[in-house]
């Protein structure tokens, strides 16, 4: 796709480095296999999931233990060079792309799951193992790990730690920032420091919590210790189809007032489902205006109560037709259709963004109107697939960026809809971080004295400012930009 390069040097000034000079400190710490300087191998690493900013280090380094990690941040800092650490790169707000002069720190090689504990219900694993294989691991002990990204097959848990990271099943089970128990980091002066402890409470100030979510920003995670959750005995869906996008939001709000906290509830348009169908077969209703999938799990007694209590509730809220899983396979056939959506956006168009604001469930199905009205304005066409239980919307913008003026359009739309969430009481993002794709938004969302103090605990870690800088949180200038040229540019 045709991209524009995104730069941090509006808003960092770092001094120039002599880069031969560090280029050759780095070779004298790593194989030379872990450091990567040609253009050529540079390429892969110059954006993440968000392929709309792209931006090219000036190195790449692949440590391959803690030492080489801890000599990489400290040549970097004794020469003023910004690091970005890196995991899988399957982020969807650009808080792994580069920046300008800087070096990517690859954590791709830290993949040992270092001990599986089931009396504990823990793991101990390094950051670039993959979130599907910590449940692959636990599973001979009737295991696994909650939080379920829909990239959970490529995604890696230093990535998750970064964004904290959901899933379809966060709404009972919680996001990362509730399945970890304990941090290993690297600081950017390599200094070692560990967050959070092996028992249920740490004495002092909740670093772990303030570690989790801060997208590489603090620190850089080595390790992390994972709670694990016990396998549940049975678990079935109800998928329910509505005629109606009011209807069905108002479904969501009905089933939390109810009492029911299901183990997911997800929703998906028509649009979505009409891709995600052709794409998988996941035996949706593409008659419906918007399905939506409400998973209960635990004991079979339970699990029959609870599904009967839902069908009461979705039946009242006006669903059109109810089917319940009957089986393991027609389950996961269920979840398939919705963790495939994004893919199966990607074959309908050349280019696509997909947004992360959150709001109130009672909102859900205003917001979905004015996203439809919106989408409608600027002339793009935009599918909704959404964790509805958390009210957590992931708007798939579709556009074509060879198209003059189509991405300029796409990213404001997105603008437009992030700050909508926020009149409504929400939050410009739910699991996808900050990174460069929301900054602007966090001009509105936080005033001027709050963004300080942000600033402040960055500082407090990172004085000189060279971890991941430029993303999560604006400067003054940038907030000033934002407000002056307006989030609406692009409108047609």
């Amino acid at each position: 796709m045709t991209s524009r390069t995104h730069s941090h040097e509006r808003d960092q000034n770092f001094p120039d480095v002599d880069r031969a000079a560090v280029l050759h400190a780095l070779s004298a710490v790593l194989p030379a296999a872990s450091l990567l300087a040609d253009p050529e191998e540079l390429k892969p690493y110059e954006c993440d999931g968000l392929t709309a900013y792209r931006q090219l280090p000036f190195a790449v380094t692949l440590p391959e233990n803690e030492a080489q990690v801890v000599a990489v941040l400290r040549t970097c800092h004794k020469s003023g060079v910004p690091v970005v650490a890196r995991g899988a790169g399957t982020g969807l707000s650009g808080g792994a792309t580069p920046v300008a002069g800087g070096v990517i720190l690859s954590l791709a090689k830290f993949m040992r799951i270092l001990s599986v504990d089931p009396l504990a219900r823990t793991a101990r694993v390094q950051t670039g193992v993959r979130n599907l294989a910590i449940s692959e691991a636990a599973a001979p002990h009737g295991l696994y790990y909650a939080p379920d990204p829909s990239s959970q097959i490529a995604c890696t848990i230093g990535g998750n730690v970064a964004e904290n990271a959901g899933g379809v099943h966060c709404l009972k089970y919680g996001l990362t920032v509730h399945n970890i128990l304990r941090l290993r980091v690297a600081l950017v002066d390599g200094e070692i420091v560990e967050f959070g402890s092996d028992a249920l409470d740490t004495p002092g100030y909740d670093l772990l919590a303030l570690a989790i979510g801060s997208e590489g920003m603090l620190g850089v995670v080595l390790e992390a210790t994972v709670k694990l959750t016990p396998k549940p005995r049975e678990a079935r869906v109800v998928m329910a189809s509505f005629d109606d996008m009011t209807a069905a939001g108002n479904a969501v709000a009905n089933i939390i007032a109810a009492g029911i906290i299901p183990a997911g509830l997800e929703m998906m348009d028509k649009p979505a489902t009409r891709a995600v169908e052709d794409f998988v077969h996941a035996g949706y209703d593409l008659e419906a205006e918007a399905i939506l999938l409400a998973e209960s799990d635990g004991t079979p007694g339970e699990v029959d109560e609870e599904i009967a209590a839902l069908c009461a509730v979705l039946e009242k809220a006006g669903a059109r037709g109810l089917r319940v899983s009957q089986s393991e396979a027609e389950r996961l056939k269920f979840w398939a259709g919705r963790k495939a959506a994004f893919p199966a956006i990607g074959r309908l168009t050349p280019d696509y963004l997909c947004m992360d604001g959150t709001i109130p469930r009672k909102h859900l199905a205003h917001v979905l109107i004015r996203i439809a009205a919106l989408a409608e304005q600027y002339g793009l066409r935009c599918a909704n697939v959404f964790h509805a239980g958390d009210g957590n919307l992931h708007p798939l913008i579709m556009f074509d960026a060879n198209v003059p003026g189509e991405l300029e359009r796409a990213t404001g739309l997105g603008a437009r809809i992030l700050e909508l969430s926020v009149d409504v009481g929400g939050t410009i993002t739910g699991e996808h971080g900050v990174g460069i794709e929301k900054v602007g938004q966090m001009c509105m969302q936080f005033t001027h004295e709050e963004l300080e103090v942000f600033h402040a605990v960055k500082r407090a870690f990172d004085p000189a400012g060279l971890l991941n800088p430029g993303k999560a949180v604006p400067t003054p200038r940038h907030c000033s930009e934002y407000r002056l040229t307006g989030s609406a540019k692009g409108v047609a």
